[in-house]
Formats: C-alpha cells, sequence, structure tokens
C-alpha cells in the first residue's frame, strides 16, 4: 500500500467498529483516576518511516499511557546502560499476571522482563541511578525523552500519578521484595515515584505513534532522521520483546491473530510497529480479561486484515 491508502483505512475500521462502544468490556477501575474515563472512545494513528500521518477517531484526545510507557523507559535504560541493563532483569515472557508476586519470590527477585510492573520498577531504578549520578532527575529525562521523539512537550497527569501512589500497594509490594533481594539500589519510595509518573504520562495516540517511531526505522529519531535514538541491534531488541512480552500474558494470542511487536496499557492505548513501514497507536478505554483494550485489538486485527501488513 502507498502511505497516501492509509486514511480510509482507517476512517473505515473507526466506523465498523464504533457501534460496539461501551457494549464489553471495563475500564481500569482499580486506578481510581482511570475508573471515570469514558469508555465510548475510540482512536487510531499512524506514523510511517517517511513521516507520513494518518489519525481517526478519538486520536487526538489524551490519555494516560500507563504500561506503554514502559517501552520509553526501556529506550531510555538501554541507551545509557548497555547490556548491563540485563544483569538484573529477563528478557522471557512470564505467563502470569502482570503484577505477580509468586513469579518474582521463585526467581530471587529478578524480574521476567522488563514490560511487567516488577520489570518496569527495576528500570525505573537503574533510571535513578543514572540520573542521580549526572545531578539530574529520571522524571526530567523522561519528559525530556518523550518530548524529543513527539516534537512536542509532554507532561505527567499529576492525579493519575497520585491516585496510582494511593492505591499501588502491589506495585509497592513488589519494589519492597526485589530490594529484600538486594535488586533494588535506591529507596524504594524514589524509585516508585518515578514509576508511578512515567505511569501516568498524558499523551494521545497521534503523538504515541510519532514517539514509536524510530522502532520502525532501525532506531532513527521520528523527527531528526539523522539522529539516533537506538542503534539496529537495540531496535531488533526492543521489537523482539514487544511481541513475546508486550501485551501481558496474551502475547501469543496477540502474535496469533494480529502477528505484529506491541505493546499495550491499561489506559486502553496500544502502540504496534510494522518495522520498516510505520508504528501504529489505537485507544479504547475499555479492557479486556488480559488487561488489553477490546477495541483496540480488534482495530489492530482489522488494520492487518485490510493491509496484509504482519511481521510474518
Amino acid at each position: 500500500m502507498k502511505d497516501t491508502d492509509f486514511q480510509p483505512v482507517l476512517d473505515e475500521i473507526v466506523a465498523t467498529l464504533r457501534p460496539l462502544l461501551g457494549t464489553a468490556g471495563t475500564v481500569a477501575s482499580y486506578i481510581p483516576a482511570l475508573a471515570c474515563i469514558d469508555p465510548r472512545q475510540l482512536g487510531i494513528a499512524l506514523r510511517t518511516c517517511q513521516g507520513a500521518e494518518a489519525f481517526a477517531g478519538d486520536a487526538e484526545t489524551p490519555f494516560s499511557i500507563q504500561s506503554v510507557s514502559k517501552l520509553f523507559t526501556l529506550t531510555l535504560a538501554m541507551q545509557r546502560m548497555g547490556d548491563a541493563l540485563w544483569e538484573r532483569i529477563g528478557r522471557e515472557p512470564s505467563g502470569n499476571p502482570f503484577n505477580s508476586l509468586v513469579q518474582l519470590e521463585n526467581e530471587h527477585g529478578k524480574p521476567r522482563n522488563p514490560f511487567i510492573n516488577a520489570g518496569a520498577i527495576a528500570v525505573a531504578d537503574r533510571l535513578v541511578s543514572q540520573a542521580r549520578a549526572s545531578g539530574g532527575s529520571a522524571k526530567a529525562d523522561i519528559l525530556a525523552l518523550m518530548g524529543s521523539l513527539c516534537g512536542e512537550p509532554i507532561s505527567f497527569d499529576d492525579e493519575v500519578a497520585r491516585s496510582e501512589a494511593a492505591t499501588g500497594f502491589r506495585n509497592i509490594a513488589l519494589a519492597n521484595f526485589m530490594k529484600s533481594f538486594g535488586k533494588i539500589d535506591n529507596d524504594v519510595a524514589d524509585v516508585l515515584d518515578t514509576y508511578f509518573h512515567q505511569c501516568a504520562l498524558r499523551m494521545n495516540c497521534r503523538q504515541l505513534a510519532r514517539a514509536a517511531a524510530f522502532l520502525c526505522r532501525d532506531g532513527a529519531h521520528p523527527i531528526d532522521g539523522q539522529a539516533e535514538v537506538t542503534g539496529e541491534r537495540q531496535t531488533r531488541r526492543i521489537n523482539s520483546l514487544m511481541l513475546t512480552c508486550g501485551t501481558y500474558d496474551a502475547a501469543g494470542d496477540v502474535a496469533f491473530s494480529i502477528g505484529l511487536p506491541c505493546k499495550s496499557g491499561v489506559g486502553g492505548g496500544i502502540v504496534a510497529v510494522v518495522p520498516d513501514r510505520l508504528t501504529l497507536c489505537v485507544w479504547s478505554p475499555a479492557l479486556d480479561a488480559t488487561g488489553n483494550s477490546l477495541l483496540g485489538m480488534k482495530a489492530l486485527e482489522l488494520f492487518v486484515a485490510r493491509t496484509g501488513l504482519s511481521v510474518f
């Protein structure tokens, strides 16, 4: 397909799925600030390797990106630490809920991968250490990366961050559990503050599709094509982790039905990558039983069916 052919595809997907809005799935009510989000919303946007963009539906409505942020904090940590990052974090699918304590105990405090909560908290710990060594702030580094990637100022939703901190008892337990195994270097409260804020990044589909576009360009910066966000090797590794670990314990089904590297979040967003072609972001707040956007997944299935684009 030519880049100019994508807009009608996105318009058709939104028109097809709009009648289903509000009929199934539930919002992430365990985070109070997300419980009041209207589930009857659907946005979709893409950005091609050449910089062409298309979007439809509620693609410019900002939302809490939640675990989609783990993709970008992983990128930041890989930029700064390289292979040393993997000394304390695994790269295997978990097969368990994203906030499992049982698996963490069985594996002596080493998270199975960077996209489950324990893994992302461990990544946040590395970012706190790196920022302190340079006299900076991990939260400021995250905002700087996101603003650079999408070419617009990005901010945290402080209400969501406070809501997560007030109710994130399982995440607090995960962080303290890893600390007890010597896998967290910094003060747990500081690490969790960074983690809760990264999950509270407020962006829209168009911004996220643009920010992730380095993943379809062998690591080249989405705006400044001469700059490098990640090397080709690192980019391949991030995409492979998205395919195998990026959609909680539904990664196998997603690979089977969609066939694209994806990273989802309980705010209802999903970022997907077609290497050497485009990045895609869909958003619809109502989630399925695995914590992935119900209509977001359907939208990705329709996109692959309409375009024939897949890594397989």
